[in-house]
């Protein structure tokens, strides 16, 4: 898996932990929905800025939203 899709899944996952809609995400780190959405899928590489700015709306540390989730079974 690319990083960008990594990125992209664990910002879903902590988001949907948080119960936040993608639309609340997007206004909240300051980000176009659709530029958003294309994050979540892995198909946009986020500068380091927006990755900072999506890990303090999602209250998160954003090292750990680069980290490969280990398989859930």
């Amino acid at each position: 898996m690319r990083l960008a899709e990594i990125f992209g899944a664990n910002v879903r996952r902590v988001r949907l932990k948080r119960g936040m809609t993608l639309e609340s995400l997007a206004a909240e780190a300051g980000l176009a929905y659709s530029y958003m959405g294309g994050i979540e899928r892995g198909q946009r590489n986020p500068s380091l800025d927006v990755a900072e700015r999506i890990a303090s709306a999602l209250e998160s540390d954003p090292v750990t939203l680069f980290c490969a989730q280990p398989s859930e079974k």
